[in-house]
């Protein structure tokens, strides 16, 4: 089925592009008319898989970089003029993260909510924040860090100093995905 004509002549940037929910939201896009695909990864060996699937594409590009960064964020932003972000960089590993909370919180929280009000500044017209069943009622670090993360999508969705529309999806266990309950 088509997806519609939304992402038609869309300049479209994933983060966390290599990881599970990322490779099949690129999948799906493949299938639309975009202008640009812009996939961003702060893992090598994810981002060099995603590329064994996509060289034939020109409109393709591959960015080994960490959404936190500022500065190559601003430059990215700036020269590519983004339409639509997808965000499904994240630390989602709870056994892992309840061993690491405070990395958890700065990357899936402070970092996260630091990337949506830098985007506001660059005329994305579309944000989605890819969270995580276990933000309902949270019972661990990495449920309560993605809910805190939409809160934050919420309070800047709210606010009228911008034009960026924001949204999230929460998903479950992801069927072969990695960290999925089998």
């Amino acid at each position: 089925t088509k997806l519609g004509s939304i992402y038609d002549d869309k300049i479209i940037l994933i983060t966390g592009a290599g990881g599970s929910i990322g490779s099949s939201i690129i999948f799906q896009l493949l299938k639309t008319n975009f202008r640009r695909l812009i996939l961003l990864d702060n893992s090598e060996y994810n981002l060099y898989k995603l590329s064994k699937f996509s060289t034939n594409k020109k409109n393709i590009l591959f960015f080994l970089r960490n959404f936190n960064d500022k500065a190559e964020m601003i430059n990215l932003l700036s020269i590519h003029k983004v339409d639509i972000i997808f965000h499904a960089a994240a630390y989602k590993h709870v056994p892992l993260i309840e061993m690491n909370p405070f990395s958890s919180i700065k990357n899936n929280f402070l970092d996260t909510f630091e990337f949506m009000k830098l985007i506001t500044q660059y005329n994305v017209t579309n944000f989605c924040l890819i969270s995580s069943d276990k933000a309902v009622r949270p019972t661990n670090i990495m449920g309560a860090s993605k809910r805190l993360s939409e809160l934050a999508l919420s309070y800047l969705d709210n606010l009228k100093s911008h034009n960026t529309i924001f949204c999230s999806v929460r998903f479950g266990n992801v069927i072969n995905s990695s960290g999925s309950v089998k």
